[in-house]
C-alpha cells in the first residue's frame, strides 16, 4: 500500500515542507494528502540547498588558489627587485674600476 506519509512516518522531516495540521474530526482516505502539500517545493528546495552546499568548496578553494598566486607574484617581484639591485651595485662598482684605472693610466 502507498501512504503519502504518517504521523510516525512522515513524507519529509522538515516541518515546513510538512503539511499543516488541520483540525478535523475524520481522517482523510488512505493514500490522499491535502491539496497544498506538494513534494516537489521540498525536492527543489533540497537540491538547491545541495547545489550550494557544494559549491562552497569550490569557491574556498577558488579564493585560496588567487591568494596563493598574488603571494607568488609578490614573490617573484621580491626576487626581481633584489636581483636588479644586486646587478646595479656590480655595475657601478665595475665602473668604479674602469674610471680607476683610466685615471691611473692619464696620470702615467
Amino acid at each position: 500500500m502507498n501512504t503519502a506519509g504518517t504521523i510516525d512516518r512522515p513524507l519529509t522531516h522538515d516541518p515546513k515542507k510538512q503539511a499543516p495540521m488541520k483540525p478535523s474530526t475524520h481522517e482523510p482516505a488512505a493514500g490522499s494528502a491535502p491539496e497544498d502539500f506538494t513534494t516537489s517545493g521540498a525536492k527543489d528546495s533540497r537540491q538547491n540547498r545541495t547545489r550550494e552546499m557544494q559549491l562552497i568548496p569550490e569557491a574556498l578553494a577558488r579564493a585560496h588558489m588567487h591568494d596563493r598566486l598574488r603571494e607568488a607574484e609578490r614573490e617573484r617581484q621580491a626576487v626581481r627587485l633584489a636581483t636588479a639591485r644586486r646587478m646595479q651595485r656590480r655595475a657601478e662598482r665595475a665602473s668604479m674600476r674602469a674610471r680607476r684605472a683610466l685615471a691611473m693610466a692619464v696620470m702615467q
